[in-house]
Parts: C-alpha cells; sequence; structure tokens
C-alpha cells in the first residue's frame, strides 16, 4: 500500500470510529463523592473548611458540634463532613454517616494525632472499608505533636496496618504536598472531581491524569503489530482530553477533542502512520513507537493545559509551538513524568 492511501485509510479509520462512550464515562467521573470520617474532635471540620477554602461547618472543641451530615455541591462534587464518632448517645448518627459513606467513591479518615490511634479508630476503618471504599487515613494535629513524629507516624501505621498522611488542617500542612496526591493514587478517576471543585488544585489533578495517559500511551504505542494499536491510542488521547476540560470546567464533544488534537499536533495523521511504520523493525521499532506515542500524548495533554488556562483562545500556530516545546521536554524524560511538569 502506497504512502497516500496509507495516510487516507488511517484518516478514514479516525473518523470512523465511535468514541461518544468516553463521553459517559467521564461525565461519570465528574459525579464522584469524596467524603470526610473521623472520630469526634479530629478536625474533620477544619479540613473540611481547608479544603473549600471557606467556612461551611462550625469548628469547636466541643465534641460533636457538626450537628447534622454537611453536603455542599460544587459542580458535581458533593464534599461530605459527617457527624462525629464517639459522643454521647452518637450511634444514630454514626449510622447516618455510614449510609453518607456508601454513596462516596472514596474516604478520608481523619484522626488526631496527639490522642493516638484507638481500637475505636481501627474499627472505623474496618467499617469503611468494608463498604469497598478507598480509605485515606490523614493523621491531623501534628502541630500539636511535641515528641518524635516519626515514632507517632509508625505507631499508627502499626495499628491500622495501612500508610497515614500526616497533616495539619489548621496551618494547612501536608494537604497539597501529600494528602490530596493520596486521594488521587487511592482513586485517580477522583482527579476530575478534586481539580473541578478545587481551583487550587487543577495543576495537579492535570498532571495526574497527563501522566497517567502518557504511560497508558506508550504502553498501547509498543504494540507492535502495526495498526493494532491506533483505536487504542486515539481513545486515550481524546479520553485524556476530555477529562482536562471537565478538571478547567469547560464543555468538550469527542469531535471537538479531536479537531484539538489534530490542532495541536499539526499532521497528526502523518505521526500516527509514521508511528505504525516504525512498528517493521522489530524490537527497536516497538520502543521507538512506543516512546512516540507517549511524548506526543504528553505534548497534547500539557499544551492543552495551557489552551484551557486561557479560556481557549489560543491560535493554532501557539498551540503547535507549545505542542514542539512540550514533545521535546517529553522526550528528555524518558517517560518518568510527574505532576511538576505541568504546563511550565
Amino acid at each position: 500500500m502506497s504512502l497516500p492511501t496509507r495516510l487516507r485509510d488511517v484518516r478514514q479509520f479516525i473518523d470512523a470510529l465511535d468514541l461518544k462512550q468516553i463521553e459517559a464515562e467521564v461525565a461519570e467521573e465528574a459525579r464522584a463523592r469524596l467524603i470526610i470520617v473521623g472520630p469526634v474532635n479530629s478536625g474533620k471540620s477544619t479540613l473540611f473548611n481547608r479544603l473549600k477554602g471557606k467556612k461551611l461547618s462550625t469548628v469547636s472543641a466541643v465534641p460533636g458540634t457538626t450537628r447534622d451530615v454537611i453536603t455542599e455541591q460544587f459542580g458535581p462534587f458533593w464534599l461530605v463532613d459527617t457527624p462525629g464518632f464517639g459522643e454521647v448517645a452518637g450511634r444514630n448518627r454514626a449510622e447516618l454517616a455510614m449510609q453518607a459513606a456508601e454513596r462516596a467513591s472514596v474516604a478520608i479518615l481523619v484522626l488526631d494525632a496527639s490522642a493516638g490511634v484507638r481500637a475505636s479508630d481501627a474499627g472505623l476503618y474496618r467499617e469503611l472499608r468494608a463498604l469497598g471504599l478507598p480509605v485515606v487515613v490523614a493523621l491531623n494535629k501534628i502541630d500539636l505533636i511535641r515528641r518524635d513524629l516519626s515514632k507517632v507516624l509508625h505507631d499508627a501505621e502499626l495499628k491500622l496496618g495501612v500508610p497515614v498522611i500526616p497533616i495539619s488542617a489548621k496551618h494547612g500542612t501536608g494537604i497539597a504536598e501529600h494528602l490530596i496526591p493520596a486521594i488521587l493514587d487511592a482513586h485517580p478517576q477522583m482527579a476530575v472531581t478534586v481539580g473541578r471543585a478545587l481551583p487550587q488544585f487543577r495543576r495537579l489533578a492535570s498532571g495526574r491524569v497527563i501522566r497517567q495517559s502518557s504511560m497508558l500511551a506508550s504502553f498501547i504505542g509498543a504494540e507492535p503489530i502495526p495498526g493494532l494499536s491506533l483505536p487504542f491510542l486515539v481513545a486515550v488521547q481524546v479520553r485524556m482530553l476530555l477529562r482536562l476540560a471537565a478538571i478547567y470546567g469547560e464543555n468538550m464533544s469527542v469531535a471537538r477533542a479531536r479537531e484539538l488534537i489534530g490542532a495541536i499536533a499539526g499532521g497528526l495523521v502523518v505521526r500516527y502512520a509514521a508511528q505504525e511504520v516504525a512498528k517493521l523493525v522489530p524490537a527497536l521499532g516497538w520502543v521507538a513507537a512506543g516512546l512516540a506515542a507517549g511524548s506526543g500524548t504528553f505534548a497534547i495533554g500539557q499544551a492543552s493545559v495551557v489552551f484551557f488556562e486561557n479560556s481557549q483562545k489560543l491560535a493554532p500556530e501557539e498551540l503547535r509551538s507549545l505542542y514542539k516545546r512540550f514533545r521535546r521536554r517529553g522526550r528528555r524524560s524518558g517517560g518518568g513524568l510527574d505532576e511538576s511538569d505541568v504546563a511550565t
């Protein structure tokens, strides 16, 4: 098959792909919920307020002052702060909290570092895990610890059997650096809702989406049979753009995502075809195709972040310039990408 015919076939194949299901899947991701639970006076409300950036629930040293299950909707993301566990006659309130947990996608279990991990705390952790929820344990109030913090962390992890994230909700310590990444590790689909609902974490969430997509594209691109990886690679890149658009609160269809990928990467059909032709060289060609798919996906994602941050007002030539710059960076990194790579 001659090259012009090959390119025409590739273009027709891409245009014929039905990717509408991806829109529904990304929309479902955007409806994910996060629930904050923990024993009485562990700092749940303080963390809730810190994440949202404003005061929503009563914060007090008096046990159990969060009077009801408080829900607030920001976009499709519901952040739920539950009543305290452990207060007098609190069993009904605890049951109400667990009912809320059943509707969540991921849970943050907030524990008081100054009080240590008690048997009831470990029991609450087991209850949450029994629901099938990913649970991130945040050991709060580390600012009150006057002894060796590493020993406190070791003791907590020994009693729970899982890693814990040290934070101070009062001062914001450890939240951006450790807690949010741990949430995204526990439930990667939360990247859309975290970024969309909490603008201060959009770069972090976008970086996670781009990294996941680039790694998957590298794996797919290394498929040795020419042509077999193409529909999957296109789907990965379209999904990435739809997720990034959702993070930035931008409406985007599959058709628009395809157009944007083409505008960013320029001769996209030629690039796809070249990657597939490279696979005719065994071993080295497969590796080269995988690296090209990964670095290209990385560059498309990075350029898209700049595009969304500029309210979709960049000209095609600006997008292509960004793509070339980020692709060079992606090649130099050898695939070792992290959130710090995002649009810098």
